[in-house]
């Protein structure tokens, strides 16, 4: 992807910040530049979500030459009141597992099948 990603109009059930966490959850040492294209978002916007999440304490990170290595706190509670005694590790289960189950192994995405 180059330049700046796709806009989107409308709302979404995920905010920036869970989509960039759920990201360096599946790979640890994903460059700035790789989650910003899986997010669709902008390289900028990527590195303040990652400063927000270090600031409150849901990330840190290593430098080891030009590679970071990001450590995420899996206990770390969730911010808003709707979601007290959530963890960031409960979060990611369901994130990262549903993109896992999303790929078949054709390589081509599934989407789940409505409950009523």
């Amino acid at each position: 992807m180059d330049g700046v990603p796709e806009s989107h109009t409308g709302w979404t059930f995920l905010t920036n910040h869970a989509r960039v966490l759920a990201v360096i959850a599946d790979n640890h040492s994903a460059r700035i530049r790789d989650i910003a294209a899986h997010c669709r978002l902008t390289e900028r916007a990527v590195q303040k979500i990652i400063a927000d999440l270090e600031q409150d304490g849901y990330l840190s990170h290593t430098r080891a030459g030009r590679t970071n290595t990001y450590r995420i706190d899996p206990g770390k509670v969730l911010r808003h009141p709707a979601e007290a005694g959530l963890t960031v590790a409960s979060l990611l289960s369901l994130l990262v597992k549903d993109e896992v189950d999303r790929v078949t192994t054709s390589g081509t995405r599934d989407l789940p099948h409505a409950t009523a």
